[in-house]
C-alpha cells in the first residue's frame, strides 16, 4: 500500500514546494535560523564523514524537549553498544544547540535531520550509513522511513506518544499514515493509551511495546550547594532574596506572569524572578515586557555584569543549557507553554530537584505526567495571572506546604524511572529478529 502512495506523496510534496517557492525563498532569506540550516537540511553541506570501521547508530530528536528526553537514552547506549559510535540529529537550531550542550562529548557527531525530499534523504542516509536508527518521540517522515526500509536499516520509534488531537489527524488519513507507521521495526509508546491509538491506526500488536516515559530517566544528580551559591553570587542575587523560576515560557505567557509578579512583589519585596523563554533569542523581548511596567529587567549576560547585588527585579535567560541549574537554584518553579495553548513543557525538570511545581491548564503534551503530579500533590495548576499570584504567594508564605509539595513531586519522579532500560531491551530484541 505504502509503495503505491509514495509516488503520490512525492508528487504532491514537489508540487506544493514549487507552488510555495515565492513564499519559501523570502522566508529562508529573512530568517537567520533557516539560512543557517537549510543547506545542511538539504544534505548539501555539513554532513558527517563516511564511517571508517566503526558501526553507527543514528539517534534523532526533533527539538529541545525531545533532545532532553533523548539524553538518558544516549548515555545508556554508550554502555549498551560500546562498539558503535552514536551520531545525533536534531531538526531545529535550538534542538541542535541543546544537544551540543548536553550530549556533545557522548556522540561522534551532531547534525541537522534532512528535509523529507528524496534527494536529501538518500544523500544523508548514504553518508551516515547507520546500522539502525532511533527516532525519539516524533518527527516521522515517509521518505526517510521508506529509504531506510529499502536499505534494510531497522528504525525504532521510542518514547512516543499520540495525543488525542494527533490521533484524530492521523486517523483522518489512516490509509496513508497506517502503512507509514508499519515501516517502523518497533514502536515504544509512553503509555497504554498511546499504544491503543497506534493499534487503532493499524499497527500490528507485535510491533508495539509500551516502555514508559524516558523523561522520568533524566539525570537526577543534585546540583551541589557550592554551585548554587556561586550562581547566586555570579547573578548578584542577595543572600536573603527568594527566587521564582519561570521556565520555557512563550509569547503571550510572560504578560500574564508580569501581572502576577507585580502583585507578588508588593507582598514579598525580596522576591526575584528568573524567566527562561523557550527560545533564548527572545530574552530582550521578555525584558521589554517587564520594563514596560517599571520593573528592572535584564538579560542574563547583563545581570552577570551588573555591579551590585539586587541590581534587577527580573532576569531573562539568554542562553541554552542553564535551565536545569536555575530550577535547582529557585525556590518555586513555574513550567511554561501552559498558560497559552501550546501543550506545556516538562514539569519533571524542576520535580527532579524536589521543587514545588506550578503549571497552567494547557498541559496536553504532558497530560499523564501532569495528572500524576497533581494526583500525588506534587504540583499546583493555575489558570490565569490571578491564580498564579495567589498560589505562588501561598507557597512562598507557607514553607512547610512548599516543602511537602516538592517532596511529593520528587517522589513521582523517582517512582516512575526505568523506561530507558526497557527501551534498550526492546531495541536489542528487535535487532535479533
Amino acid at each position: 500500500m505504502v509503495e503505491t502512495m509514495m509516488p503520490v506523496y512525492n508528487f504532491l510534496l514537489i508540487f506544493f514546494m514549487i507552488l510555495g517557492l515565492p513564499v519559501l525563498i523570502p522566508l529562508v532569506l529573512h530568517s537567520p535560523k533557516r539560512r543557517a540550516t537549510v543547506l545542511q537540511r538539504l544534505g548539501l553541506r555539513g554532513l558527517p564523514e563516511k564511517p571508517a570501521r566503526k558501526r553507527r547508530i543514528w539517534v534523532h530528536a526533533l527539538s529541545v524537549g525531545e533532545v532532553i528526553s533523548a539524553v538518558p537514552l544516549v548515555r545508556a547506549m554508550k554502555t549498551r553498544f560500546p562498539d558503535h559510535e552514536i551520531l545525533f540529529s536534531a531538526a531545529t537550531k535550538t534542538g541542535f544547540e541543546t544537544a551540543t550542550a548536553q550530549i556533545g562529548p557522548q556522540v561522534a557527531r551532531i547534525f541537522f535531520f534532512p528535509l523529507d525530499i528524496l534527494f536529501s534523504v538518500r544523500r544523508v542516509i548514504r553518508r551516515v550509513a547507520p546500522e539502525f536508527v532511533i527516532i525519539v518521540e516524533t518527527d516521522i517522515w515517509p521518505n526517510f522511513l521508506a529509504e531506510a526500509r529499502r536499505r534494510d536499516i531497522p528504525v525504532f520509534l521510542v518514547n512516543t506518544r499520540l495525543s488525542t488531537r494527533s490521533f484524530r489527524g492521523y486517523r483522518r488519513f489512516s490509509f496513508f499514515t497506517g502503512p507509514v507507521f508499519r515501516m517502523f521495526t518497533r514502536i515504544c509508546p509512553q503509555s497504554g493509551a498511546d499504544a491503543q491509538r497506534f493499534l487503532h491506526l493499524g499497527v500490528p500488536p507485535e510491533q508495539i511495546v509500551t516502555t514508559g516515559n524516558m523523561k522520568f530517566d533524566q539525570p537526577a544528580d543534585p546540583v551541589p550547594a557550592e554551585r548554587i551559591a556561586q550562581m547566586r553570587s555570579d547573578l548578584h542575587i542577595r543572600p536573603e532574596a527568594r527566587v521564582l523560576v519561570a521556565g520555557s515560557t512563550h509569547a503571550g505567557e510572560e504578560e500574564q506572569i508580569r501581572v502576577a509578579w507585580i502583585g507578588l512583589k508588593k507582598a514579598l519585596p525580596d522576591l526575584c524572578l528568573i524567566v527562561a523563554p523557550r527560545n533564548p533569542e527572545r530574552a530582550d523581548a521578555v525584558c521589554r515586557i517587564f520594563s514596560e511596567s517599571g520593573l528592572k529587567a535584564l538579560p542574563m549576560k547583563s545581570a552577570e555584569q551588573t555591579a551590585s547585588e539586587g541590581g534587577w527585579d527580573v532576569m531573562a535567560v539568554d542562553r541554552i543549557g542553564v535551565l536545569r541549574s536555575l530550577y535547582a537554584l529557585g525556590e518555586i518553579a513555574f513550567v511554561g507553554g501552559s498558560l497559552v495553548a501550546l501543550g506545556g513543557h516538562n514539569p519533571l525538570e524542576p520535580a527532579a530537584f524536589g521543587k514545588p511545581v506550578l503549571f497552567g491548564s494547557h498541559m496536553a503534551d504532558f497530560a499523564e505526567i501532569s495528572a500524576l503530579l497533581l494526583a500525588e500533590g506534587g504540583a499546583v495548576q493555575v489558570t490565569d495571572a490571578a491564580s498564579f499570584r495567589r498560589e505562588t504567594l501561598r507557597l512562598f508564605e507557607n514553607t512547610a506546604a512548599a516543602s511537602e509539595t516538592g517532596k511529593r513531586a520528587l517522589r513521582v519522579f523517582t517512582a516512575n524511572r526505568g523506561a530507558v532500560a526497557r527501551t534498550l531491551d526492546v531495541i536489542g530484541r528487535g535487532l535479533e529478529t
